[in-house]
């Protein structure tokens, strides 16, 4: 898999629920649907079929669905002041 399918997935929190993902970064048209292809096998989380559309993805979880790779990554940390 080349560089220009990879999607950087930016957290706004600790962790956001794997169908999420799909959803925001317009993968699915919409969050039944992300659903649906995670029930039905299509979407890998670190390597691994991932069936469950609630699972917790975090700050370097690498997921796949439908040829694009998606990396995840904490928010950097806002300055203090």
């Amino acid at each position: 898999m080349n560089d220009s399918s990879k999607i950087i997935a930016e957290l706004e929190a600790d962790f956001v629920e794997l169908y999420k993902i799909l959803k925001f970064e317009g993968l699915t048209d919409s969050g039944g649907m992300a659903k649906q292809v995670i029930a039905d096998g299509q979407v890998s989380v670190n390597g691994e079929v991932e069936t469950r559309k609630r699972k917790k993805i975090s700050a370097g979880d690498k997921i796949e669905f439908s040829g694009q790779a998606i990396e995840v990554v904490g928010r950097p940390d806002k300055p203090k002041g």
